[in-house]
This record gives structure tokens, sequence and C-alpha cells, in this order.
């Protein structure tokens, strides 16, 4: 009897402690996926002078707050084929979606941002065309800052950001260090694909968010602020550089999650 009563008394502590464990486990695994509202993917189009590395940041953001993020290594060889490279991540993708891009990264997602899957649109420090227009429309709209760096095609027909003006050009809050970095892995664009009109224009149809840079010396923050107010973009103004999702990676990514929770 003694035994037995031994035996009922440590199966029922084995019992109570994986009953512990088990409720910890669901907890925990409720509270990550609580933070996830709305749509779960993101697919982000980084700009001209760029690669995807820079959004790392943003990145570790998102991916702890349980998003899944992919980043599109767009080749920047022409409009469309920074269009199908980042249609082939959208098709990836196993439902609705939030599609993000960033300077030049804008005027992809504009006509990409017609897949099925995206069902929201943010625009970072951004062009944003319409139907028809090129990114060559709106990039000289207005004068440019003194810092602006960006260099008439080379012989192959590519541009490239210029060293000497690219830290105060293009990300002048960020450091030396980060800069270099930055200038060391920029990626040139052809050329032509600043001229080459969109297609379609995502934003008229879908739910717009837009962030202007306010200290943006690669693009004119009144240009970006023209564009957004033109296709009734839900506007949000960050102090920063052109390269604000680097500097301002919080500020950021709460514009993108915003996006996605409003779904």
């Amino acid at each position: 009897m003694k035994t037995k009563i031994t035996l009922t008394a440590g199966f029922k502590k084995v019992w109570s402690a994986a009953l512990v464990a088990l409720i910890s486990l669901t907890l925990t695994n409720g509270s990550v996926n609580a933070q996830v509202k709305g749509v779960k993917n993101i697919v982000i189009v980084h700009g001209a002078f760029a690669d995807g590395s820079g959004w790392k940041s943003i990145y570790n953001i998102l991916s702890k707050r349980g998003y899944n993020v992919t980043v599109v290594q767009n080749p920047l060889s022409g409009l469309k084929n920074d269009v199908d490279a980042t249609t082939r991540i959208l098709d990836k993708q196993d439902g609705p979606t939030i599609l993000v891009g960033h300077s030049w990264g804008g005027t992809v997602i504009t006509e990409a941002g017609m897949h099925k899957n995206v069902v929201a649109l943010v625009y970072v420090a951004a062009y944003q065309p319409d139907k028809g227009e090129n990114t060559l429309k709106w990039a000289g709209s207005l004068p440019n800052a003194p810092e602006f760096g960006i260099l008439p095609p080379d012989e192959k027909g590519f541009v490239y950001y210029g060293k000497d003006k690219f830290h105060a050009g293009f990300c002048a809050d960020l450091s030396k260090e980060e800069a270099d970095f930055l200038f060391a892995s920029q990626g040139p664009i052809y050329g032509e694909s600043f001229a080459t009109p969109v297609s379609e224009a995502a934003w008229r149809t879908k739910p717009t968010y837009g962030i202007v840079a306010t200290q943006d010396k690669s693009i004119n923050p009144d240009v970006e602020r023209n564009m957004y107010k033109r296709s009734n973009t839900k506007i949000t103004e960050i102090k920063g550089s052109h390269v604000i999702f680097a500097s301002q990676p919080i500020a950021v990514s709460n514009i993108i999650i915003a996006a996605a929770e409003s779904k």
C-alpha cells in the first residue's frame, strides 16, 4: 500500500511539472503569435546605389516581432528586370504581403505592387510615379541639394554615386565607417532605368504609406511630399537622411508594422 501511495504521489508530481511546462510553452507561443496582427509577410525592395544589406536592422526588428521578411536583391539593370526580380519573391509568399520600396525601389514597387499577394505599399524616401510616368520626371522636378552626388552614366550606361559626396549626400546621419561600407557595397544602376515609364500604378488601388526623410539630400524632400500628396498616401515625416531605413530603423519599422496591422 505504501508503494502504491508513493507511485501515485510521484505520478502527480511529474504530471504537475509537465502541465506547468505545457502551459508555459502555450503562453510563450501565444505571446509571439499575438505580436503579428494582420499581414505577416514583408517584402523589401532596395534602391539604387545600394543593396539589401543596409536593411539588416529593420530585418532584425521585424523578424523578432514574428514577421516573415524577405529582402529582394534587385539587379538594378532595368525597370523590367527589377520588377521581375521582385515578382519572383512575391510569388514565393504564402499569402498577403506588405511591399516596401526605397528610393528607386519605389518605382519598382509601383509596378510590381500589382501582384495579387500585395495588399499595401510602403514608400521609404521613394519615387512614386503614376502609370506612364518615369523616375526622371520627378527627380528633376525640383532643384537638387548641393550635397547631391549622383554621377552621369559611364561609358557602359551605368550610374554611380560619387565618393566625394556619398557620405554627405546619401547617408549623412551614419558614421563614416557605416558610410564607407555602404559606398563599397553600392549597386550601380543602368541609367536608362530612370527614363523607363511604369506600366501600372499599384498605389491607385491599394492602401499606401509614405515616409518623407526630412534631411534627404539625394531626393528633395518636397519631391517626396508632392508625390505622396498627389496619390493620397498616408504620410509620415521622419528626421533623417536618404538612408533613413538605416539611421532610423525603429521609426521606419513602426510604419511598416502599422501597414501590416491595418489589414
